[in-house]
């Protein structure tokens, strides 16, 4: 037996535009601080885990919901999932949070969470997504790392 997706017909939305990287940016010697925008660009084309599209296809994730603290190093995103009961929100809160911690500085402290009213499991996915030894223990899980690379092999 096969397993149907939560939301079989998903709201799907036009990407947004690209960013154009200016002759600052690829500079080596100017001092760049990671914003917004380039915290939204390593997480904007991770898939979504039941559909064929982008965690921005689906407004997921947007870049009005990424905050970035560059003197205190912290990265704080809020994602939307689908729909109220999306039994997908802990692996995609994952694969947003890997993502991160992959490719961004390891002074970064990286806080992934549902947006506030967005799901009705909110409190216990964002109590899951903050425990470092839940999430390390997740990550031992071959399956489930394996799930996750999918997802995130495009972005």
């Amino acid at each position: 037996m096969t397993k149907t997706a939560d939301n079989v017909n998903p709201n799907v939305y036009e990407k947004g535009s690209e960013r154009e990287i200016t002759s600052t940016e690829l500079d080596e010697d100017v001092s760049d601080d990671i914003d917004e925008r380039e915290i939204f660009d390593l997480i904007r084309n991770i898939n979504d885990p039941e559909h064929p599209l982008t965690l921005e296809e689906l407004r997921v994730v947007e870049q009005q919901n990424v905050f970035i603290d560059n003197k205190q190093n912290l990265v704080r995103i809020y994602f939307t999932p689908t729909i109220p009961h999306c039994s997908m929100a802990t692996l995609i809160g994952l694969s947003i949070r890997v993502q991160l911690l992959r490719a961004l500085p390891s002074r970064f402290k990286v806080t992934v969470e549902i947006s506030e009213g967005t799901h009705m499991s909110e409190h216990a996915v964002n109590k899951q997504l903050a425990d470092k030894e839940r999430i390390a223990a997740a990550l031992e899980n071959n399956n489930l790392v394996q799930i996750i690379n999918q997802c995130i092999s495009s972005s």
